[in-house]
């Protein structure tokens, strides 16, 4: 079992930076591919980032390449999203997703994830 819970969010000016963290409980966080996912208002949820068990692969949409760095901290049960030159676009709710440990694949559907936090506001104004 994992629970994800999210944090810095919050209202940025358009070219600002952001950095969202997801503190994850449960033996097998380590063992897990993570992933982030957003979803702006009137829109379905879409990937945005995801990392390997190890930290090795990472996967992004290309409308935040350049842009945002996801990482990992195994030893502190952390997954992080550095965002920098937010747009307006950006503005969503940003949820922080792990696969089942038994999965290894960096993959970037939803429908590949058992396990979401509560979500994040992030508001990029222009």
């Amino acid at each position: 079992q994992v629970q994800l819970v999210e944090s810095g969010g919050g209202l940025v000016q358009a070219g600002g930076s952001l950095r969202l963290s997801c503190a994850a409980s449960g033996r097998t966080f380590s063992s897990a591919v993570m992933g982030w996912f957003r979803q702006a208002p009137g829109k379905e949820r879409e990937f945005v980032a995801a990392i390997s068990k190890s930290g090795t692969v990472t996967k992004y949409v290309d409308s935040v390449k350049g842009r945002f760095t996801i990482s990992r901290d195994s030893a502190k049960n952390t997954v992080s999203l550095q965002m920098n030159s937010l747009k307006p676009d950006d503005t969503a709710i940003y949820y922080c997703a792990a696969r089942e440990p038994s999965y290894s694949a960096t993959t970037t559907s939803e429908r590949d994830y058992s396990y979401w936090g509560q979500g994040t506001q992030v508001t990029v104004s222009s």
